[in-house]
């Protein structure tokens, strides 16, 4: 992919993303949409960075070439990542929703999943209808 499409890519997903956090959220909680908007918002805004920080000390410490990593290794680099986000997402959510840590983390808990889910999915998708794309582009030339 060129830059612009994994710029794409990464925009699309984000904004998919913050939606769908937002309509589980407010299907399951009784918080107004609008403070839940700003929190995914705050909340997609730290997973972004903490990617970009996570995954550079990650490749410092874990070197070689990247294709060669186990699945083992690949779990528990997932597993890391995702502790190390709800570390900082859920004193951020408990404040700007004025909740307790523990509804937090439980809310916090509920988005990953889901966002799990949804990463899954929305990569497979991306990558069909892309090779679909690129395969009739050639086909029309």
């Amino acid at each position: 992919m060129k830059p612009i499409e994994r710029i794409f890519h990464a925009v699309l997903f984000e904004v998919l993303a913050v939606t769908l956090a937002i309509i589980v959220l407010a299907t399951f909680t009784n918080h107004h949409v609008g403070s839940l908007s700003g929190t995914m918002i705050v909340v997609a805004t730290m997973a972004m960075a903490w990617n970009f920080i996570y995954n550079w000390c990650f490749d410092r410490i874990v070197t070689g070439d990247k294709t060669k990593r186990s699945l083992v290794l690949r779990v528990v680099h997932t597993i890391i990542f995702q502790a190390g986000l709800l570390i900082f997402t859920i004193p951020v959510i408990a404040f700007l929703l004025g909740i307790s840590l523990w509804q937090a983390l439980i809310m916090d808990i509920g988005v990953t999943i889901c966002i799990t889910i949804y990463a899954f999915l929305y990569n497979l998708t991306y990558d069909h209808t892309r090779a679909f794309i690129v395969r009739e582009r050639a086909i029309a030339n």
